[in-house]
């Protein structure tokens, strides 16, 4: 007797970020829930993160907001310097008046914490199941459009009456409905975890700091409650990029920032290792949905780090499907749709804003003029009511949207 489909439980490939939030999400309406992680066991790697009030809004949402506020750093600014001549280009107060604005804090955290967060609450609500070493190749739908199967690298077949495709930047899911190339940036990325004790008096600052320089970037921000910070330089690759991580090297990285100033340079004389990102995107799209299948966070709109707003949009994500299903009874059908309508040109704000900042941030010559001078004499009011359509999103808005494009 074949099972009905609204006993099948939602099948979530993928056991980052975007798949724990997404699986929460899901059992707070009322579904059980799959998730197949390729990898031998359901964890995270790289470095330190930022969060916007939205992320926090999305982790109450999620509930594992405490989770969360007990292992980020909160920071008293953001503030950006000229990696050339140290000059102070734009702060960002973020204490009690930004709260107050956005309804909750600005902070920092190791990837790591965010990760272990979302899983210790997907596991207590003994509601979702994971399948490690479990990488699912291949979608198949049934004729009537109520059920998914994902098939694994072994042949076995998973059958639900759902399937979130939350597997990442280079995602199967969407390389099967979608199959677009992606953009190489030709932008690298190093990051690294220092120890406090090894880290300069000097930048011992509470705040998310970047220093911008010509064709390159530096970042720096507390993490684990000061006892570790976190390091990013950011530079344009002289060569020819193939998207992926692999080792790094400090000569490599000491060949770029040859013209920034000695306080800066201290970040790149830090680390012992060091992880070397060579980044890409895509163009956004405008259909996610594929029948009862969808696409969500990097999955859905893969983005460089210049908007620091990765693994805040994956949480915005599923919440926002949860909510979708809620207002719409759980219908797949409809809620997909609203879903999609909700989040596309959001997400696809945060895409191209992204290549702008990444433009702004390593201007040279005369645009690094302009570029120094154009935060100015501004007050914090106006930094905020910049950030406005950024850092108000909750709950009560998610489903608040510009149509999708034709």
């Amino acid at each position: 007797m074949n099972t009905p489909s609204s006993d099948l439980p939602v099948l979530v490939t993928g056991g980052g970020i975007g798949g724990l939030a997404v699986a929460l999400a899901l059992v707070r309406q009322g579904f059980t829930v799959q998730v197949f992680e390729q990898s031998p066991e359901i964890g995270e790697i790289g470095a330190g993160i930022q969060l916007g009030p939205n992320a926090f809004h999305a982790f109450d949402a999620l509930g594992v907001g405490d989770k969360a506020r007990g292992r980020a750093v909160y920071t008293d600014e953001m503030v950006m310097h000229d990696a050339i001549d140290e000059s102070l280009i734009g702060r960002i107060e973020t204490g009690e008046a930004f709260r107050q604005r956005f309804g909750n804090p600005y902070a920092v955290i190791h990837r790591v914490d965010i990760h272990k967060s979302l899983l210790e609450g997907a596991v207590e609500t003994g509601r979702v199941a994971f399948f490690t070493s479990t990488r699912i190749v291949k979608v198949e739908q049934d004729d009537a459009g109520k059920t998914v199967t994902a098939i694994d690298q072994n042949g076995q077949r998973w059958t639900g009456q759902a399937l979130i495709g939350a597997d990442g930047g280079k995602s199967v899911v969407r390389a099967q409905y979608v199959n677009d190339p992606p953009r190489v940036t030709g932008h690298v990325v190093y990051r690294a975890v220092v120890d406090k004790a090894d880290f300069p008096d000097d930048l011992k600052w509470n705040a998310a700091s970047l220093w911008a320089g010509p064709k390159c970037h530096l970042v720096h921000y507390p993490l684990r409650g000061g006892e570790q910070y976190n390091v990013v330089v950011t530079f344009h690759s002289r060569q020819q990029e193939q998207w992926g991580v692999t080792d790094g090297s400090k000569e490599e990285v000491e060949s770029y920032f040859q013209g920034i100033s000695p306080k800066a340079r201290q970040l790149i004389e830090l680390p012992k290792t060091w992880k070397r990102w060579a980044t890409a995107d895509r163009e956004p799209i405008a259909t996610w949905v594929f029948g009862r299948a969808t696409l969500l966070g990097d999955a859905a709109h893969p983005t460089t780090q210049y908007m620091a707003q990765g693994a805040c949009m994956a949480m915005e994500d599923a919440v926002t499907l949860g909510e979708a299903l809620r207002v719409t009874n759980k219908d797949w059908d409809a809620a997909l749709a609203l879903y999609q309508k909700s989040r596309v040109t959001r997400t696809a704000r945060i895409v191209l804003s992204g290549r702008e900042m990444g433009r702004l941030y390593h201007a040279v010559g005369v645009e690094r003029l302009v570029r120094n001078s154009l935060w100015r004499g501004r007050s914090q009011e106006r930094f905020y009511d910049a950030m406005e359509w950024l850092y108000s999103w909750r709950v009560e808005n998610c489903l608040d949207s510009t149509p999708a494009p034709a």
